[in-house]
């Protein structure tokens, strides 16, 4: 049985649904287990036969974290480190979500896994802590580091601008950040797809860290037409008149800094998986135009 952690996340639910959609069996636990309580996590897991853990649970306000610090390291970090602690002695792997924000945005091009980490904001700092003290307690895991994730579950990107494009004249987006917009689905299919190969023993899946985003790159401003365009074609997209503005970072200051380019490169997990992923514009369309796209979150 695989356990998702934070199952009623963006990231989490979409996982359980992948799952449930492929027939994998799991359980599901949110609030109700708190990751920050040893005791707690042990206890659910006595007398359950689990054999995969996959947490989806993390303090994710970035700019909130700037003030947070202390909350968003138990929740990035100090949780971590029991759930793998947890793992290690149900002798069974574990899959963990981290973020492109443990790198400073410095490169120039797509950033390896075995690049240095420099995060320079307190939520980064913490899920880079994360990855240590994970790594610490097991060696059976499965970082993967992603970015720019959207999904049909709770607020995203992707619904704040439809809704800000249907009931404004113009808007205002950064046209300096890099990076890649990621549907939640690509990631879901990436974390079945190792668990699959695990559980099926089909070929060996090296424990390890993992690049995971849809491919190509873009900026937010860039994201934000494209967004406009396919909602446009969807129908979901009332107000076509708004006008889609550029702007620099430094004209749309936050709490937290941005890294300037974290497109990663993902090489590996698609060669360790043989695993194609797809073009960013692609899953964007997939997305908008899903029957499970909540269309009450654009109003």
């Amino acid at each position: 049985m695989v356990w998702i952690i934070g199952c009623n996340g963006m990231l989490g639910s979409e996982v359980c649904r992948t799952l449930s959609e492929k027939n994998i069996d799991f359980t599901g636990t949110d609030s109700n287990v708190s990751i920050l309580d040893y005791s707690a996590l042990e206890n659910f897991a006595g007398g359950k036969d689990i054999s995969f853990i996959v947490n989806c649970a993390a303090y994710t306000a970035v700019d909130k974290a700037e003030s947070e610090v202390e909350k968003a390291r138990a929740l990035n970090a100090d949780g971590p480190k029991n759930i793998a602690r947890l793992a290690k002695k149900l002798a069974c792997p574990l899959i963990h979500i981290s973020t492109d924000y443990v790198f400073d945005g410095s490169a120039s091009s797509p950033i390896s896994e075995d690049s240095p980490i420099k995060p320079i904001g307190a939520y980064g700092l913490t899920k880079a802590e994360g990855e240590k003290a994970l790594m610490a307690e097991t060696d059976d895991f499965y970082i993967l580091r992603t970015a720019w994730l959207y999904g049909f579950d709770g607020k995203n990107f992707v619904y704040t601008m439809i809704r800000a494009m249907n009931s404004h004249e113009s808007v205002k987006v950064v046209s300096d950040q890099r990076g890649t917009p990621t549907n939640c689905q690509t990631l879901s299919l990436v974390i079945s797809k190792i668990i699959e190969d695990r559980m099926s023993k089909k070929h060996e899946v090296p424990n390890g860290i993992y690049h995971v985003t849809d491919e190509g790159e873009t900026t937010w401003f860039d994201f934000t037409r494209e967004i406009k365009k396919q909602a446009l074609e969807a129908g979901i997209l009332v107000n076509e008149d708004c006008v889609v503005n550029p702007c620099s970072t430094s004209e749309y200051p936050t709490p937290a800094k941005r890294p300037a380019y974290s497109v990663l490169d993902k090489s590996k997990i698609q060669r360790t998986l043989g695993f194609k992923l797809p073009e960013w514009q692609e899953s964007l369309r997939k997305f908008i135009n899903s029957p499970l796209f909540d269309k009450k979150r654009i109003e």
